[in-house]
């Protein structure tokens, strides 16, 4: 009897129309600063990476500080290497301290965001980035982008340095309007070293910078704010990502929001100046798995550059019995 391979075909189509994937990975980029300043080479090598490896990764998140001065010079590299993921890999941008300012090298002194918005411009960002909003609305300084995977929804949201009252706001509002969607928050500043939340009298603190002296609706918020005044207080929260701090530069804490989920947050940061990577040259990332059929979440920190992976325990880490 001969067998019709057209009818195998089908069914084979049909198998992975029945069994969707049960597992997603994405790529957290931790501040590229000092990449685009004195090692563009490493930085694009990450990108590169990224781009040969578009049918693996669902998106990419970048934590903020982009850039170390703020400058054109270095927004235009930023640009190079996103341009290389363009169309293959959504991705979204958090914005640091060091990419508003003033002017070039000045840090965070007032919220202009002026050249992330030029050379990112927001109808371009927002279809690369799968933004459903973003605020304020003509403009990338935040974003919330949506996205179907693993048979289930997702918002996936971008905050600036020292989320504004405002800022935390609209992200609670875009919640509660899509209360069956897991949701994953990247901010720039958020957590220490030590796995705890940023709420002392610190330096890295967004209030301590220029934007911090803002009141009322401008007012900015730190990591433990955010976690009163946003995370805990949704359901659906599943994930916290964020860079700044230097030290160990990583840092993991899972927390219980007011509705007994556990929330995972996680600080990763491989710039110069960070233990272990004085250099600024080792271009680490993390990679992130979430699988739905074992309830866990999956960390691995990876070089393209050096192309290796950072195995110690604060580096390569495994979350379980997850409510995916």
């Amino acid at each position: 009897m001969k067998f019709n391979h057209n009818i195998l075909i089908l069914l084979t189509l049909s198998c992975f129309a029945c069994n969707p994937a049960e597992s997603f990975e994405f790529v957290v980029l931790p501040d590229t600063q000092t990449y685009v300043e004195e090692f563009p080479e490493v930085y694009m090598k990450q990108m590169e990476w990224i781009a040969e490896q578009d049918d693996r990764f669902s998106f990419v998140l970048h934590e903020g500080d982009i850039t170390q001065n703020n400058s054109e010079k270095e927004w235009e590299i930023a640009k190079k290497g996103f341009a290389l993921i363009d169309g293959k890999v959504p991705y979204s941008l958090s914005l640091g301290n060091h990419d508003m300012g003033s002017e070039a090298g000045k840090f965070a002194d007032t919220r202009n965001t002026t050249l992330a918005n030029k050379i990112f411009p927001h109808s371009k960002y927002t279809a690369q980035s799968k933004s459903i909003a973003t605020f304020p609305e003509d403009s990338i300084d935040n974003n919330c982008s949506e996205f179907t995977i693993i048979g289930k929804e997702w918002l996936v949201f971008s905050l600036e340095f020292g989320p504004r009252n405002k800022t935390v706001d609209w992200a609670n509002s875009l919640i509660e309007k899509h209360p069956d969607h897991n949701v994953i928050i990247n901010t720039h500043s958020y957590m220490y070293n030590d796995n705890t939340l940023q709420d002392a009298d610190d330096w890295y603190l967004p209030q301590k910078y220029g934007v911090g002296k803002a009141t009322g609706h401008d007012a900015v918020n730190h990591g433990g704010n955010l976690w009163e005044k946003l995370i805990k207080r949704n359901k659906n929260v599943l994930m916290v990502f964020s860079g700044h701090i230097l030290g160990s530069g990583v840092g993991q804490l899972v927390s219980e929001n007011d509705f007994g989920n556990d929330v995972y947050q996680m600080l990763a940061n491989y710039q110069k100046n960070v233990k272990g990577v004085e250099k600024g040259d080792s271009g680490y990332l993390r990679i992130i798995k979430v699988d739905k059929k074992t309830k866990s979440i999956s960390v691995k920190t990876y070089s393209p550059w050096l192309d290796t992976y950072r195995t110690e325990p604060e580096h390569e880490f495994t979350f379980t019995n997850v409510k995916i």
